[in-house]
């Protein structure tokens, strides 16, 4: 049932939540910075959290392929971040499918106080399976956007992650050494 007050006080505050998702090489962590920056330039403060986990390129930024990077506070959980929010008015959060069920509660708490929430993450792990909190995030949030990647084998719009290391652990850091973007006929075939 869609509760009009809620949405009222919500809308009045300015808080919303926005999901960045798509495969791996998508350009997520890209348009979250692309984002983050826009709100910079609105003269908006920013605060960017990522978790702890991903330590691919610098434990204290977050950092795109291309090499971009933006200052971030690293956690363990979700909650963490209701623990480091300093009242900033966009909070954005970086590889967020490694957060646990959580962070849509930490989300919520947050818009519903008059924050913009960005969320980026991969909403499909490399067996094509939704992936953490991601699905649940794009459930609630008012903006979602999906990222493609271009597919090595075929150039045509990829949406998958394809590990090319024989390893089933569900979590396992890497770039374009372990995962390769491909649309769903060369995912399948």
């Amino acid at each position: 049932m869609f509760n009009e007050e809620i949405f009222k006080r919500t809308n009045e505050k300015g808080g919303s939540i926005e999901v960045i998702c798509g495969s791996m090489f998508s350009g997520k962590t890209e348009e979250l910075m692309r984002r983050l920056n826009r709100a910079r330039i609105a003269k908006l403060s920013v605060q960017i959290f990522k978790p702890k986990t991903d330590t691919r390129y610098d434990e204290n930024a977050v950092v795109s392929h291309n090499m971009q990077s933006f200052p971030c506070v690293s956690i363990d959980n979700s909650a963490s971040i209701l623990l480091f929010y300093n009242n900033e008015q966009v909070v954005a959060i970086d590889e967020a499918q490694f957060f646990d069920a959580d962070l849509v509660e930490v989300c919520n708490t947050l818009a519903n106080k008059g924050v913009r929430v960005i969320v980026a993450g991969l909403d499909m792990d490399f067996k094509g399976r939704p992936f953490g909190p991601i699905p649940a995030m794009m459930a609630v949030a008012e903006s979602v956007t999906k990222l493609h990647a271009v597919c090595v084998k075929c150039g045509n719009p990829a949406s998958f992650s394809y590990r090319l290391a024989p390893n089933e652990e569900k979590i396992m850091l890497g770039e374009t050494d372990h995962y390769e973007p491909r649309c769903r006929n060369c995912y399948f075939s």
